[in-house]
């Protein structure tokens, strides 16, 4: 019988039951799996190199002999450096690790064996290393040995290079070479869009001409464009028969204007921003239509973001309907329930604030007073969405920091009839990564900070300079200032050398006898966390110990010392959201980025681009090219596919490319009936299932 993409691992020539399990957890479980593990790089061996012609920064791949293996102490902690001495005729080069790949890496080598070597050289005090290249014994019997142009695969325990590449070739024979199946995108298509067949682009990417060296190192060859451009086709196209779909929803529309925001905006002892009055002004359009507004609002922290879901929700109260405001935190909740009491009690808005904490009573008097219909503008956590909480006639839903709920929590509030959907982020995303992940979602960027925002003073320092920092912290503290320390534990791992939040809010609370600490970390339960920082809140603590549980957080303008211990360890987003906690008052602010030992260049890297800028979404834009879209949102919030080959910053013409042919596609035939479209439809059918959202 002939082997199917859907054909158990097991079955391939070559595999057993041992062999299938060592592939299934590297997530191989069917033929097609395999076929669509793709190389993560390519080695021409025609370019020979030597340890002698190595310079910093290039990516690499050469062939040497084993010197040396042996482990050292990191520091004073339980880690160790692992480290592997290579040597050829040229001279010798050492490949770090600070840390195992896995359980018996190194056991595979031995002294005076050949193995070959690829990953990026790096100039390290003084000296060229690699720093987790991988390494692979050279072994007589891999056909690659006498290829030109070698497809080099992410290197897995039980599994040799030559044998995945044997198993790989008998898979391409099988499934593409002797069933010939049929291409999932119609000829007329690939014609268009100047598209290889998908099995003539798998059989070169994973045996590439030698001729095409150049083009399948960058990623540049019409096989891999014909992959990374399907890829970037089934999420496209995905978003766009969604956006499609909600052209047959209704929503209320509010074509009334709204005296109550003209109000506040005369009210407020501030101006808003340009950037904010076009935002909200976008919002007041879509909010006309009869078919449900899906508006992301994009903002720095401090760019003024709640005060626009505000006045859209009082355009929703002159229109007669109900607004909800979802939170992640009961802190976060309650401090927007403040900020709303404080701009539209006076102005006759009716808010009310629903969290967990609340009691029996209070929660049963909330729920009666919404389905009378006596509250205008509801802000809660997710206890918005219980079953049990019924609007009378809700007509706008703001989700504050989106991507912390799940598309499902968010569709939860829909009743009968949609309400417009305002969703709001203060993590600044690189418009190549809001284009793909909030494909169908209009967005609007708020790219102006308030007048009056102090600029933050950055500094990165080594773990050398901590006493001078906690010194200065002092004397911001003495002077009547407020300040943060953050940690990246909670509490002391044996596995990991870190600096925890526990120990060292001991540790200050000693040697600044004279300063009030308070502590702050996720293990806390809900009331604890919330009383600790209402007391930072009205200065009763001067200096908060905490985790990230502090990312989004509370307005504290007296707060202007962020100090981030362990700095590394923190994504650069993250260290700009923490960041984002102070600057908020009149005096001058800083942040402080202390990093730890034996730190790779990257580290010291994201810590200079956080130094070298305020501005959030170059930030993100770094970010983005240094993490990679998945882990720059986390797999499961982003909405992204698992891309095995696109790449949204290498190959953003390539996606736009894609965007347009989805959608062009579903203007001609919405639900892609016409004849050759069959395999597309089936195939979107299935892709759209391990599409997030």
């Amino acid at each position: 019988m002939a082997l199917q993409p859907t054909t158990d691992i097991q079955y391939l020539k070559g595999v057993g039951p041992k062999l299938a399990s060592v592939l299934r957890r590297r997530g191989v479980s069917t033929v097609g799996d395999l076929i669509e593990w793709y190389p993560r790089a390519y080695e021409d061996r025609r370019a020979a190199r030597n340890i002698a012609s190595l310079e910093d920064g290039q990516v690499v791949s050469l062939e040497a002999s084993v010197q040396a293996i042996r482990s050292m102490p990191l520091g004073k902690s339980h880690r160790r450096i692992y480290e592997v001495v290579l040597a050829d005729s040229s001279g010798r080069i050492a490949c770090k690790y600070f840390r195992v790949p896995y359980k018996g890496y190194f056991e595979r080598f031995a002294v005076h064996e050949r193995v070959r070597v690829a990953g990026k050289v790096t100039l390290y005090r003084g000296r060229l290393e690699f720093h987790h290249p991988d390494l692979q014994v050279v072994y007589d019997d891999d056909p690659a040995t006498v290829d030109q142009l070698i497809p080099i695969y992410t290197e897995t325990e039980g599994l040799s290079p030559a044998k995945l590449r044997k198993l790989l070739q008998a898979a391409i024979h099988e499934l593409l070479v002797t069933t010939r199946p049929e291409d999932m995108l119609p000829g007329w298509f690939r014609e268009k869009y100047g598209l290889m067949t998908r099995a003539e682009a798998l059989k070169q990417i994973h045996k590439p001409p030698s001729a095409e060296a150049a083009e399948f190192t960058h990623y540049r060859s019409r096989a891999q464009r014909r992959i990374i451009f399907e890829e970037f086709f089934w999420m496209e196209l995905h978003m766009a028969r969604r956006r499609l779909g909600r052209r047959n929803e209704q929503a209320p529309p509010m074509p009334k204007p709204s005296g109550l925001a003209e109000t506040l905006i005369a009210r407020l002892p501030f101006r808003l921003t340009g950037a904010q009055l076009k935002v909200f002004k976008e919002i007041q359009n879509d909010l006309r239509e009869d078919r449900p507004m899906h508006r992301l609002v994009q903002g720095d922290v401090g760019s003024g973001k709640t005060l626009v879901a505000l006045l859209s929700s009082l355009v929703a109260k002159d229109n007669g309907f109900q607004s909800a405001m979802m939170v992640p935190t009961e802190i976060l909740a309650e401090q927007h329930f403040k900020t709303a009491e404080k701009f539209l009690q006076p102005l006759g808005v009716n808010v009310a604030c629903l969290t967990g904490d609340l009691n029996t009573r209070e929660r049963d008097d909330v729920q009666a007073r919404l389905a009378a219909g006596q509250i205008d503008l509801l802000i809660g956590t997710h206890a918005l969405i219980e079953e049990s909480v019924s609007f009378r006639q809700l007509g706008l839903a703001i989700i504050d920091e989106q991507h912390r709920f799940g598309v499902e929590q968010r569709m939860r509030l829909k009743k009968n009839i949609s309400p417009h959907f305002l969703v709001m982020t203060a993590t600044p995303i690189p418009r190549t990564l809001a284009m793909t992940v909030y494909g169908d979602l209009d967005v609007s960027v708020i790219d102006e900070l308030p007048a009056g925002r102090s600029p933050i003073v950055t500094r990165r320092v080594f773990s050398s300079k901590r006493d001078p920092v906690f010194q200065f912290m002092h004397d911001q503290v003495i002077e009547g200032r407020q300040a943060y320390v953050i940690y990246p534990l909670v509490e002391e791992s044996e596995k990991i050398d870190l600096k925890n939040a526990v120990t060292e809010f001991e540790s200050i609370q000693k040697r600044f006898p004279d300063l009030r600490v308070g502590l702050l970390h996720g293990k806390m339960k809900s009331e604890e966390k919330d009383a600790v920082m209402n007391r930072f809140r009205i200065g009763e603590i001067q200096v908060l110990v905490s985790t990230t549980v502090i990312e989004v957080g509370v307005d504290v303008p007296n707060a202007n010392l962020m100090i981030i211990e362990h700095a590394e360890r923190f994504g650069l987003s993250q260290l700009h959201q923490l960041r984002g906690r102070v600057g908020r008052g009149a005096h001058k602010s800083y942040c402080v980025l202390i990093l730890g030992y034996a730190i790779s260049d990257e580290a010291i890297h994201r810590a200079d681009v956080i130094a070298g800028t305020t501005d959030g979404f170059k930030i993100a834009e770094a970010d983005l090219e240094i993490r990679g879209p998945g882990e720059f949102l986390g797999r499961r919030q982003s909405g992204l596919p698992g891309f095995k080959m696109a790449n949204l910053v290498r190959d953003l013409p390539i996606l736009q490319e894609a965007r347009a042919a989805a959608r062009e596609l579903l203007e001609r035939d919405p639900d892609l009936r016409q004849t050759g479209q069959k395999m597309i439809r089936e195939m979107l059918d299935v892709q759209s299932k391990s599409i997030v959202g």
